[in-house]
């Protein structure tokens, strides 16, 4: 939709974690990983080496047969040295983006207590991402380290949740928020008896 005020235009297009279906985001990440492994010169046995992840199942992301879960598509990136957000984004065509949940396809752990939904538009380079981040009672998620320079910022929305970054651990209740450097390995965990929401801001030195 296009609102011309003068000569000015504001525009609105939808977008979400995705606007996509679950095989366009399939596809989106295969076209990204592909596109980077070949950029760093791998073959796809070099780049399942590089990142840990099985070659049959990089070959099933990279072909869109296979959805990758949230650590897999973590270890890529970190392989490849691009931002997460790189892997399930494409180019940027600018504009006020609306994220309607009911459309959201949000990317999940291997046993599905875990759950991202990115809450930008999946387009373009960006040096900060926002996420919800969703964990079933007793869900303990592990993190390994991200890139150099990569801080997270996390405020939680309902529930209580232990993170525990480089230097401890805390425990955060809802409305308690938290910084910390995610270049080290970091976890969440919900110690509460209900699903915790938490909402993440994470930035990166590009």
């Amino acid at each position: 939709m296009t609102i011309t005020k003068g000569q000015g235009a504001t525009r609105q297009r939808t977008a979400d974690a995705g606007g996509d279906t679950s095989d366009q985001l399939a596809g989106i990440i295969a076209e990204n990983i592909r596109s980077f492994r070949l950029r760093h010169g791998l073959s796809v046995e070099a780049l399942a080496r590089l990142s840990g992840t099985d070659q049959t199942t990089l070959q099933e992301i990279e072909s869109s047969r296979g959805r990758p879960n949230i650590a897999t598509l973590w270890t890529i990136a970190k392989a490849l040295d691009v931002p997460f957000s790189s892997l399930i984004s494409r180019g940027s065509s600018g504009g006020t983006a609306v994220i309607r949940r009911r459309d959201s396809k949000p990317l999940a752990s291997r046993d599905g207590r875990f759950t991202s939904r990115a809450l930008f538009p999946l387009e373009g380079d960006r040096q900060a991402e926002f996420y919800e981040l969703r964990l079933a009672p007793g869900t303990d998620e592990e993190a390994g380290a991200h890139a150099i320079g990569t801080t997270e910022n996390i405020l939680v929305g309902r529930g209580t949740v232990d993170i525990v970054t480089g230097d401890g651990e805390y425990r955060l209740e809802e409305g308690d928020s938290i910084q910390f450097d995610a270049d080290v390995p970091h976890a969440y965990r919900n110690v509460g008896a209900d699903e915790a929401v938490l909402y993440l801001v994470m930035t990166y030195i590009l």
